[in-house]
């Protein structure tokens, strides 16, 4: 069975909680949940706002070798008109946009890669949806083009999505992908 490259989170060695950078901690702490936690004591409520409109969530990314997988989320309300019939996807409430870049090399000299790139989403019921994304490309002649993978996942806002996305591509070890995103209505 090939091993994938997973993002994960690590914790810190228990050495690096000594002495500053435990005081630093402590402090992060008592600035980030303390306030957190006493907001969640007065009679506001206590869902959170709706992202801004036009803002795009923030990129998951995993690195491979030199090969880079970049994978984006956006609601299809904030995409324009002339990106929606380029990608060939239907704008709509309850509809997201998953976009997927395969890239080789250094960031400021990447290759668009071809790829089979497929998607699992689930959301916390535990719901799945699987699907192959489409290949789209864009500008200049083949071998210059811009390629992208894009599929899209129906959603009921406010919803949280597990994304597991696979990356095959002729005679590599495939690369996986896992990220979480909250959707809120537009």
């Amino acid at each position: 069975m090939a091993a994938f490259p997973v993002v994960t989170t690590v914790p810190l060695p228990s050495r690096a909680r000594t002495g500053f950078a435990r005081s630093a901690l402590h402090g992060l702490f008592a600035l980030t949940v303390l306030p957190l936690a006493l907001a969640g004591c007065g009679r506001e409520s206590s869902t959170p706002p709706a992202q801004p409109h036009g803002q795009v969530m923030e990129e998951a990314t995993v690195r491979a070798g030199d090969v880079t997988v970049r994978a984006s989320v956006v609601p299809t309300l904030r995409v324009g008109e002339a990106v929606a019939r380029q990608y060939g996807i239907e704008r709509g409430p309850g509809r997201v946009l998953v976009l997927v870049g395969v890239r080789q090399g250094p960031e400021t000299g990447e290759i668009a890669l071809p790829a089979q790139v497929t998607l699992e989403t689930a959301d916390l019921r535990g719901v799945s949806e699987r699907q192959v994304l489409r290949e789209v490309r864009s500008g200049g002649p083949p071998e210059q083009a811009l390629i992208d993978y894009v599929g899209t996942v129906r959603v009921t806002p406010p919803e949280t999505l597990r994304f597991d996305i696979r990356v095959e591509r002729a005679g590599e070890a495939p690369i996986r992908l896992q990220f979480s995103r909250d959707v809120f209505p537009d």
